[in-house]
């Protein structure tokens, strides 16, 4: 398929640039044999005794951090992963950057380029920066957001627990704790799995021919309680967020059994593909026109039904991207 037939127009006015007071009073889009809209909060309904719920509980952390280099001239470092106590894979955006450069920070933390090769940068610091993060680091909210991100908890789900994603699982944000417990009281088993969110989910396509196009790997994990709960389950499946359903798929066999295990996926979803993992309803936000997001979910129901439902989303106004309103697909 081509990069062209996953594009449409949105208003810049229903891109969502802070979240809501309350979580889940965010609209909901039901996509079944009809398309309904509801409340987020009403995604409870759509759950019966024994159904599981899957989500991904990776945490963001304050990825972005500023430094200045001799000259004076300022930095934007995105710290990817970190390879060792005291290096790190990132993004660094300045004049003249390259191999050798010193990058100053507050705390006396330096950073030499170690490495740079096209996106693939290494910083070396001279200490471990994990806990000065929170003192000197920003939630890396996504560029489309221009209003700065006043409670960092707020680009976090609740349920939010091993640190190292660069994104959140924005399908997931919805959620309150409340929420969770009235879905729990229903007989519903909650499982999580963990995929840190990096560069693999948000680097743009480029090539019109998206087979082209090569995924950045990120880590995941999966363990033995969540994949015999899936697995011996009784009734329905439903996976919450497109990271949640990439480490899902990406741990199955070809009997679509989950098995438990750690390691990088680079899978790439798009149409058509033969699912592995059989399940019976996903919850998604509102994804960016010709993204890889967007090609997994034209996967699950067909491209026409996903932009035919945006189609829809937009004149009803609803809100798109990280903090915009959701999608429960059936």
């Amino acid at each position: 398929m081509k990069l062209s037939e996953f594009d449409y127009k949105l208003p810049k006015e229903l891109i969502a640039q802070e979240p809501l007071k309350n979580r889940c009073e965010s609209r909901l889009m039901i996509v079944g044999e009809k398309i309904e809209h509801k409340k987020f909060a009403d995604v409870a309904d759509y759950f019966n005794k024994d159904d599981i719920l899957a989500l991904n509980n990776t945490k963001v952390f304050p990825a972005r951090i500023f430094g200045k280099k001799q000259t004076g001239g300022k930095v934007e470092i995105l710290l990817i992963k970190k390879k060792t106590q005291k290096q790190w894979t990132c993004l660094c955006s300045g004049k003249n950057i390259s191999k050798g450069t010193k990058i100053y920070f507050d705390f006396k933390i330096e950073g030499t380029i170690s490495k740079k090769q096209n996106y693939d940068i290494t910083i070396t610091f001279n200490k471990k920066i994990d806990d000065l993060l929170d003192k000197i680091g920003q939630m890396p909210t996504p560029p489309y957001i221009k209003t700065k991100l006043t409670q960092n908890e707020r680009y976090n789900t609740v349920f939010a627990k091993k640190q190292g994603a660069i994104a959140a699982p924005t399908a997931a944000l919805h959620f309150t704790q409340d929420l969770l417990d009235k879905i729990k009281q229903k007989g519903v088993k909650i499982v999580y799995v963990t995929l840190h969110v990096g560069l693999g989910t948000f680097l743009p396509v480029k090539e019109e021919d998206i087979t082209k196009h090569k995924m950045h790997s990120e880590y995941f994990e999966i363990n033995k309680k969540t994949a015999d709960t899936i697995n011996n389950r009784k009734a329905k499946l439903f996976v919450c967020g497109t990271t949640t359903l990439r480490a899902l798929e990406s741990s199955c066999d070809e009997t679509g059994n989950v098995n438990a295990m750690k390691k990088f996926t680079n899978i790439f979803i798009y149409p058509p593909h033969n699912f592995k993992l059989k399940f019976d309803g996903m919850i998604t936000n509102f994804h960016l026109p010709k993204s890889t997001l967007l090609m997994l979910i034209s996967a699950i129901i067909g491209r026409e039904k996903v932009l035919d439902a945006y189609s829809i989303a937009i004149n009803e106004k609803y809100k798109f991207f990280s903090f915009g309103d959701a999608m429960l697909i059936i």
